[in-house]
């Protein structure tokens, strides 16, 4: 027998750590022969610790199970048995490409990693030169998952061309937005595809050396990380002849001392330099002066471990999935207000309603929803009017939105948009790196603004609306420049919670 005891944080959280335990003691008080593999998470949160017992080849699941529960999943008697994990409807309905080992291997078994299509994209490209791989990227339609959606062969040819004698790549793996943990999920799940994707980044640019640099608050995924790459290393996919090839990359794990500007690209490289993470001005861009002023790729964490899948199956493949110019998968990261919280990595082209109704089943209160921010605290709050909008990057550029890393947040009738919005600009102020005036400052007085609006001047609106302007318009970087889209999306979509509130006030 062989049972499945997830060791991603989120179930550790809820207690995996002492049911794992009690499996172990349950076993051995039976005489069982039971082999403990600690996976990553499936990525339904509601039902963690979610244990899977495989027997014959098959795979049942319980869930949440805690330490009391385990003999009954041992001896099948259990109530909270759930019947074959990939059966589930929030799971069968997936499309999973980037995620499809997370929660099915040991993360740390290089051997399961090969078994289940791990390193195939690496060997093809070692085989190419570094503008084929570039090309093939460029081909699937990949963009940057971390927010801004650039596309990421382009950043990669730029890299390619660029003089240089060394070339860095860079993983932001400084996953800060709220409602986002995919990054998470994936390095404690599914570490070697994170260490593929960038070896195959570094031979197709020219670079032999990489970092992964992980918030301090990610303790789980460092560890699995770091692990992962010494794994790595002594395997051979890491080192001076990348399994053998002649081509060299290695890399290694850096963190982070918890700003969260750190995930805007130049504070990033600011830090990995052991400088203040403070906000470069672009030009030069890091493409050709990034890490110690050499030709730099800065991708996020989902980027970078789409590349093998794209590698493995070829550019079509991948770009047969999705809408418009959001071609490939895109994991969704389901929290907040909601029945079903968790990853659910499916094409483009969903509609919002679909994701919070349909897979999210709507509020966890039961409540209507009222809003749903998408793309963590810079995102914008999106109405029950607006659930018509196909999930693309364009598609939600015209509502005045944006993916961002593809976090969302659910909210029901009872929230508060005033108070969201002062949220928006009292986290913009406390984060701000102070490099430049409209975010450092403006942060501030929109704290004060919104406050006056709340007292019942609702004179003070068309100063917000102004303010807004001016940060998103004079800021350097998007954490100034992306504050007003939940700050103005509040106030559009929902003025009475301004106005009317602020009227009361008043009165």
């Amino acid at each position: 027998m062989k049972v499945y005891v997830p060791r991603d944080a989120a179930a550790r959280a809820l207690g995996a750590d002492e049911v794992a335990a009690a499996v172990l003691r349950e076993a051995k008080a039976r005489g069982l022969e039971v082999t403990l593999v600690r996976n990553g998470s499936r990525g339904m949160v509601w039902l963690e610790p979610l244990v899977e017992v495989e027997t014959g080849g098959k795979r049942v699941g319980f869930g949440p199970v805690t330490a009391a529960d385990v003999a009954g999943v041992l001896d099948g008697t259990s109530k909270k048995v759930l019947g074959p994990v990939e059966e589930l409807p929030f799971f069968k309905g997936q499309t999973r490409l980037t995620f499809a080992r997370v929660g099915l291997t040991d993360p740390l078994s290089l051997a399961e990693y090969q078994a289940h299509g791990g390193l195939e994209g690496l060997r093809k490209a070692l085989g190419l030169t570094g503008e084929a791989v570039v090309k093939e990227v460029t081909d699937s339609g990949l963009r940057g998952r971390g927010g801004a959606g650039f596309p990421t062969g382009i950043k990669w040819e730029t890299v390619r061309k660029a003089p240089g004698p060394q070339k860095y790549i860079v993983c932001n793996a400084d996953e800060g937005d709220s409602g986002t943990f995919a990054d998470r999920m994936l390095m404690e799940g599914d570490p070697f595809c994170l260490i593929e994707g960038m070896a195959i980044s570094g031979i197709a640019v020219g670079a032999t050396k990489g970092y992964i640099y992980i918030r301090s608050e990610y303790p789980d995924a460092i560890e699995v990380m770091s692990a992962a790459c010494e794994i790595a290393r002594k395997e051979g996919v890491l080192g001076a002849s990348v399994l053998g090839s002649g081509k060299a990359f290695d890399m290694e794990v850096r963190v982070g001392a918890g700003a969260y500007v750190c995930g805007e690209e130049t504070s990033l490289l600011n830090s990995l330099e052991g400088k203040r993470g403070i906000v470069r001005a672009k030009p030069p861009l890091p493409a050709l002066q990034g890490l110690f002023g050499k030709p730099t790729v800065v991708n996020n964490v989902i980027s970078l471990a789409s590349v093998p899948v794209v590698m493995a199956k070829g550019a079509a493949f991948y770009k047969d999935f999705g809408l418009g110019r959001s071609r490939g998968t895109i994991p969704l990261q389901i929290a907040g207000n909601v029945k079903y919280g968790g990853l659910y990595e499916t094409a483009f082209g969903l509609t919002l309603g679909e994701i919070v109704e349909k897979i999210g089943g709507g509020t966890h209160s039961g409540r209507p929803v009222k809003a749903v921010q998408v793309g963590g605290p810079l995102g914008a709050y999106l109405p029950v009017a607006q659930f018509d909008t196909p999930f693309g990057y364009e598609e939600f550029d015209a509502k005045g939105a944006l993916i961002g890393h593809a976090g969302l947040v659910v909210f029901d009738d009872t929230a508060d948009m005033r108070k969201m919005a002062r949220f928006a600009m009292e986290f913009c102020a406390i984060e701000s790196c102070g490099k430049c005036t409209p975010c450092r400052i403006g942060a501030v007085r929109g704290v004060e603004t919104i406050d006056r609006i709340g007292r019942g001047d609702v004179a003070a609106i068309p100063l917000l609306t102004d303010l807004c302007e001016t940060m998103k318009d004079g800021s350097l970087c998007a954490l100034g420049g992306f504050t007003p889209f939940p700050v103005m999306s509040a106030l559009r979509h929902f003025p009475d919670d301004f106005t009317a509130k602020a009227k009361e006030a008043a009165e």
